[in-house]
């Protein structure tokens, strides 16, 4: 090989390091700027609508948005945030064993985007070495969240779409 092909191979190997080092960055980031984590207060119902919601607050900005849920997922959060454990294993608590035998780790939630009033959402697993991001609804991302003790994190851009929905309405705890 001459001089130009090995100077063109040490390229490419430099290159290739500086993209893994940065994608390695990318991936332990705690949490990009574009996200804050949030807490997950409470899942209540809408006194106006009956819907039950779930209610999330920033760590950072203390912004709240609260998501309309159906009743079966604001159950499968519910327990967990109350402390329940149930004798039998709910679809979630499964879904986390399962991980477990399979060495999947779960590492976070993050509740991508609102678009036409759905919300949308990643669950984002380590196996291994490689991070997969499986798409999610919402509800289901947040009760393995809460039952795995992984952050869950909402991209400033669906705080700042949820604004725009109609104000806060009337709450109830459930």
């Amino acid at each position: 090989m001459g001089r130009h092909g090995r100077l063109g191979v040490l390229v490419l190997v430099i290159v290739a390091l500086a993209h893994t080092a940065g994608a390695r960055e990318r991936a332990e980031s705690p949490t990009p700027p574009s996200t804050q984590e949030v807490e997950v207060l409470a899942v209540m119902h809408d006194a106006r609508t009956q819907q039950p919601v779930v209610v999330l607050e920033g760590k950072r900005d203390k912004r709240q948005l609260a998501m309309v849920i159906g009743p079966a997922e604001a159950t499968s959060i519910a327990v967990p945030l109350q402390g329940v454990v149930p004798v039998r294993p709910l679809t979630h608590d499964l879904f986390l064993t399962l991980f477990g035998r399979l060495q999947i780790t779960l590492t976070r939630v993050v509740i991508t985007d609102l678009r036409d009033g759905i919300y949308y959402a990643s669950v984002q697993v380590q196996t291994g070495a490689s991070p997969i991001h499986l798409d999610a609804r919402p509800s289901d991302a947040i009760a393995l969240a809460i039952r795995a003790k992984v952050p869950v994190l909402v991209e400033s851009r669906v705080f700042d779409k949820s604004e725009l929905l109609s104000p806060a309405p009337r709450r109830q705890q459930i």
